[in-house]
C-alpha cells in the first residue's frame, strides 16, 4: 500500500462482491485517466489562441473572427458578460496583428475615479492641476505604435466621451495643461459588459462614439452557453494550478465534471478558474471530486428524480426492485455509489441484483 497499491484482499478470496466492487472502481479510474489524457491532448492540439480554450461552435466562431480582424487595422468592439475574457480577446488581436511587439495598454474606465480619468487618458503637464507634480503621458502616447484597450467604455464619464471622440477622429492628443498636440498611431479595441444600444438609450454611451468604435463587433458567449468547453477549461486550470501550488492532481472526476456543467456560472470563466484553484488547494486525493467544490456549486445540482408508486397496486418486493434499478441508473451503474445513495453495503446491492434477477 505504501508503494502505491490501490487496495488488497487476503487469500482465500471469498468475498466476491467486494472483489467485483474493487475491480469496478479500478476500471472507472482507468477510464477516468484515459479521459483526462484525451482532454489534455485536446487542449494542447486545439487551443490556437494562447490561453483561450474552446471547441464549441460559439468559440470557434469567435476564434475565426479574431483571425479575420487581427490583420486588418480597424477598431473593434467586444461585448460579453463579466468574466468571459474580453481583455484576452483584445490581447490576442494585438498579438496576431502587425503591431505585435509594440505596446499593449489597457485602461478600465470603471476602475478610475472620475476626477483622474481625463488625466489617465490624455496625460497632463506639470502643474496642470493640484497634485500634478510632474509630466505624465496619457494612454494614447503610451500605446503609440501598438494597441489601446478601452475596457468598460460605457462607464466612461459622459463629459469625457466627446473629447475622446475628437482625439480618435483627429489622431492627435494634447495633454491637460499643455499647448502642443501629439500625433499617435494606435489601434483602439473597446469592450463593455453592457448592451451598447441599451447603454445609448440610457444615456451612458454617446451614439457617435459607439459607431466610431464599433467597426467590427465581437460578442463573447457566456460560459453557460458553451458547456462542452467546461471540462477542457477545468483540465487546463488543474494543470495550471498544479504548477502554481506544487500539486499532483490528475484531473476532474466525472461527478465533479457533471456538477460543473450543471452550474450556470454567473461569473463565467473567471469564476470557474477561481473554483478550480480552490479545489486544487483543498483536494485530498488524486482527483478534484464533487466534495472539493464549493457548497453553492454542490447545492446547484438538479434534484434527484422522484420514484412514484401506486399504493395498493405495488408489492414491497416490486418497490424495492424498482428503487434499486432507478438508483443504479442515477449512479451510472456504479454499484458502490448506488449502495452509498441507498445507505446499504455494496454486498447487499449484489445480493439484491441476484435475488431480483436484475441484469447490470
Amino acid at each position: 500500500m505504501k508503494q502505491g497499491a490501490r487496495d488488497f484482499l487476503t487469500k482465500p478470496i471469498t468475498d466476491l462482491p467486494k472483489l467485483q466492487s474493487l475491480l469496478d472502481d479500478a476500471e472507472r479510474e482507468i477510464e477516468l485517466r484515459r479521459k483526462t489524457r484525451r482532454l489534455a491532448d485536446r487542449v494542447e492540439k486545439e487551443n490556437n489562441f494562447g490561453e483561450f480554450i474552446g471547441v464549441s461552435k460559439a468559440m470557434r466562431d469567435v476564434f475565426e473572427m479574431i483571425e479575420n480582424v487581427a490583420s486588418r487595422d480597424v477598431a473593434v468592439m467586444i461585448t460579453g458578460e463579466s468574466g468571459t475574457g474580453k481583455e484576452l480577446v483584445a490581447r490576442n488581436i494585438h498579438n496576431l496583428s502587425k503591431r505585435e511587439g509594440k505596446p499593449f495598454i489597457a485602461i478600465n474606465a470603471a476602475a478610475i475615479p472620475e476626477t483622474l480619468i481625463e488625466s489617465e487618458v490624455f496625460g497632463h503637464e506639470r502643474g496642470s492641476f493640484t497634485g500634478a507634480v510632474g509630466m505624465r503621458p496619457g494612454c494614447f502616447e503610451q500605446a503609440n505604435g501598438g494597441t489601446l484597450f478601452l475596457d468598460e467604455i460605457a462607464e466612461m464619464p459622459l463629459a469625457l466621451q466627446p473629447k475622446l471622440l475628437r482625439v480618435l477622429s483627429d489622431g492627435k492628443v494634447r495633454r491637460l495643461g499643455g499647448t502642443h498636440e501629439f500625433s499617435f498611431d494606435v489601434r483602439v479595441v473597446a469592450a463593455t459588459n453592457r448592451d451598447p444600444l441599451g447603454a445609448i438609450q440610457e444615456g451612458r454611451l454617446r451614439e457617435d462614439l459607439y459607431y466610431r468604435l464599433n467597426v467590427v463587433p465581437i460578442n463573447l458567449p457566456p460560459l453557460r452557453e458553451r458547456q462542452d468547453d467546461i471540462p477542457l477549461l477545468a483540465q487546463h486550470f488543474v494543470a495550471e494550478f498544479n504548477k502554481k501550488h506544487n500539486a499532483t492532481l490528475e484531473g476532474i472526476s466525472d461527478d465533479a465534471a457533471a456538477l460543473l456543467k450543471s452550474y450556470p456560472w454567473p461569473g463565467n470563466v473567471r469564476e470557474l478558474r477561481n473554483v478550480i484553484e480552490r479545489a486544487v488547494v483543498l483536494a485530498k486525493g488524486y482527483w478534484v471530486d464533487e466534495s472539493d467544490l464549493p457548497p453553492y456549486i454542490r447545492g446547484s445540482a438538479p434534484s434527484a428524480k422522484k420514484l412514484v408508486l401506486a399504493v395498493g397496486a405495488t408489492t414491497v418486493a416490486e418497490a424495492e426492485r424498482e428503487l434499486i434499478v432507478r438508483t443504479l441508473e442515477n449512479a451510472n451503474n456504479n454499484k458502490a455509489e448506488a449502495a452509498r445513495q441507498l445507505g446499504v453495503d455494496v454486498k447487499t446491492i449484489y445480493n439484491k441484483l441476484k435475488a431480483y434477477n436484475i441484469e447490470p
